[in-house]
């Protein structure tokens, strides 16, 4: 039982448990399966916002913008969408996606070449796509009554019970847990914040590893700029204010170190999940919105202080091949 609770996914999983256990108690019906479809499917965006955020996170830098790329590329779209009704979804859909990898690209820029550091980089880009985001609509919002039917309603379908919304979330777990696992890609994204000096040693290009990393983060955002829109069927300068932090919360809690090369994609899958079912279940059972926030600070503090001590004793891996049966580690 010891050894099974050195996973930190897994420990994540039990006290996952528990919470709609103690949850249950308090409001009959918080764990049916409908209610649960219903806490994934608003977890949905978090999830994706916080894979694109573990990849940075794990390259040794961090991303404050993503939840203004959420904004700038959901308040772009919906005004084409507004513009030009007879515009395919999948066209627009695309133009989100490449609208957000090129404001993750000019941060992985910034980061790589000029070597800013990424925090300073990305909490300037913060303001700046959030203040396109207000010059392009001019502070307007683009309402339901604007944007077509296709548009609002597709990730509202139900496929076998769950919204497309929850299956596109599934769908990009399913493709970054190829990425870090299965690419050389992925191996340099673990190396290059792991160690970073044996990870030139090994051939591996560190600045443009975390110019990459920028860009799937910027790309996902780009994705979760009409995912917003669409969900919430408004799109205004202020959408996702402070997800930021929600992003790097659920990877800090699911195990992310900030101190970059440790972490997997199901530790931030479950590190949103698990503020997913704290944000619903809190108001359920009247817990008052300060208190809310006093909850999730102490919870990410808690688990800060867990990862550090996790890191201490068991070193840090800095080179980690999963097709090779050893590892090379340095002690912490």
């Amino acid at each position: 039982m010891k050894q099974l609770f050195k996973f930190r996914e897994m420990l994540l999983v039990v006290i996952i448990a528990m919470l709609l256990a103690v949850f249950s108690a308090r409001s009959p019906g918080f764990a049916k399966p409908g209610n649960l479809a219903n806490i994934f499917n608003d977890t949905s965006i978090l999830i994706i916002l916080a894979l694109g955020q573990m990849t940075v996170i794990l390259t040794k830098s961090i991303d404050l913008s993503v939840a203004a790329n959420v904004a700038f590329t959901g308040m772009a779209i919906g005004m084409l969408n507004a513009a030009y009704p007879a515009m395919p979804l999948a066209l627009i859909i695309l133009i989100a996606l490449g609208t957000g990898a090129v404001l993750g690209a000019i941060n992985g820029l910034f980061v790589w070449k000029l070597n800013i550091p990424s925090i300073v980089v990305t909490l300037g880009t913060l303001t700046i796509y959030r203040g396109m985001a207000f010059v392009l609509s001019g502070g307007a919002w683009v309402n339901a009554h604007q944007m077509t039917a296709p548009f609002l309603q597709t990730p509202r379908q139900l496929f076998f019970g769950l919204p497309l919304l929850g299956w596109t979330a599934i769908v990009i777990v399913a493709i970054m847990y190829v990425v870090m696992s299965r690419t050389f890609l992925g191996r340099a994204i673990y190396a290059s914040g792991g160690n970073p000096t044996a990870a030139v040693y090994a051939g591996i290009d560190v600045g443009r590893t975390r110019f990459y990393a920028f860009v799937i983060s910027g790309t996902l955002a780009g994705l979760c700029g009409y995912l917003w829109v669409s969900r919430y069927a408004v799109a205004y300068v202020d959408i996702a204010a402070g997800f930021e932090l929600d992003t790097v919360a659920a990877c800090v809690i699911g195990g992310i170190s900030t101190l970059g090369g440790i972490g997997s994609v199901a530790g931030a899958v479950l590190g949103s999940l698990f503020l997913g079912v704290i944000k619903n279940a809190l108001p359920v059972i009247n817990i008052s919105p300060f208190s809310q926030m006093a909850i999730s600070g102490s919870v990410i503090i808690a688990a800060v202080i867990f990862n550090a001590r996790q890191e201490r004793r068991r070193g840090r891996i800095i080179l980690r091949d999963r097709g090779a049966s050893e590892q090379i580690e340095v002690t912490a």
